[in-house]
């Protein structure tokens, strides 16, 4: 699992930096979440291929988290895309987009399908044999949520030399990897445990920008491997967090603890701080285990 920081910070692109977004690898998908403003420049700058996207993730529709969508749809059609691309996000981002499409008179070449969400509590939003993904209610000055990535169990280790001692034939192996149990011919029985190890744990990454401190956050995502948490401000202006609906890295650092994440990211944080690495050693005071965003950074979770 790897995420690739696209953009970082609140409000306005920078010379250099931009605002939210970020690329999710697992499990073979590559999702986008949120597309602020310059986000199909990141991507090229990244040399992240436009055609593995298939699924965007928008968690709410202040500006800095979707203004580079339209340009990025558009910019697939130039491309002759033909693969569908999925849009999740708030009840209202469908007219929008179609609007700018319409106007334009650039509607696209290939099947364009649009998720929308209204409810208050978790959904699942998307699975497959691999992955789900659930939304995360967040408390912001609009709808918002954010998102969830699990991985599912996968299947369990094939211990090779085992399986070759009972000369087990190929055509069982898949089988024994989904747990089952072997029969010999002489009807002797060989316990799964002995012919496979257990899988890999999951891994999962929660993603939740922009929200005011909400500890319910932690019991939804508890023992999470990655938690990206929006720090926009540091304690001494705290006082502004229930006006604008943000949070601290303080803050960003109890739901991690809370949640017994192995991992926090913060970003979005405000331009009206110089240095970021104040960020991190405000929420180390909570939580030991920080990794400040930055444009083009790459985390991996092992």
């Amino acid at each position: 699992m790897e995420v690739t920081i696209l953009g970082c910070y609140s409000a306005t692109p920078r010379t250099f930096n931009n605002p939210t977004s970020q690329v999710l690898e697992i499990n073979n998908h590559l999702f986008l979440i949120d597309c602020g403003e310059g986000t199909q420049v990141q991507l090229r700058k990244r040399k992240i291929k436009f055609s593995r996207i298939k699924h965007i993730f928008i968690s709410h529709l202040h500006g800095d988290h979707f203004f580079g969508l339209i340009g990025l749809i558009s910019t697939f059609g130039l491309l002759d895309r033909k693969t569908e691309l999925h849009i999740h996000g708030p009840k209202g981002i469908k007219d929008i987009i179609l609007l700018q499409l319409k106007l334009s008179k650039s509607w696209t070449g290939y099947p364009l399908y649009f998720h929308e969400l209204d409810t208050t509590t978790p959904e699942l939003i998307f699975e497959d044999e691999k992955v789900t993904v659930e939304t995360i209610p967040l408390a912001h000055r609009v709808y918002a949520n954010g998102y969830f990535f699990k991985e599912k169990e996968g299947d369990r280790k094939l211990l090779i030399n085992e399986v070759q001692q009972y000369e087990i034939d190929v055509a069982y192996y898949r089988s024994i990897k989904k747990g089952k149990d072997v029969t010999l011919e002489d009807g002797t029985v060989i316990p799964n445990e002995k012919l496979t190890a257990p899988p890999e744990n999951p891994k999962s990454y929660a993603f939740c920008s922009d929200t005011v401190y909400k500890p319910e956050i932690a019991e939804q995502i508890q023992g999470v491997t990655g938690l990206y948490h929006e720090s926009t401000f540091l304690e001494q202006h705290q006082h502004l967090c229930e006006k604008t609906k943000h949070s601290t890295a303080k803050e960003a650092a109890q739901i991690a603890k809370a949640a017994n994440a192995q991992q926090l990211i913060l970003g979005h944080y405000s331009t009206r701080y110089g240095n970021i690495e104040v960020f991190k050693e405000e929420a180390q005071t909570v939580f030991e285990n920080v990794i400040l965003a930055e444009d083009g950074k790459v985390i991996s979770f092992e």
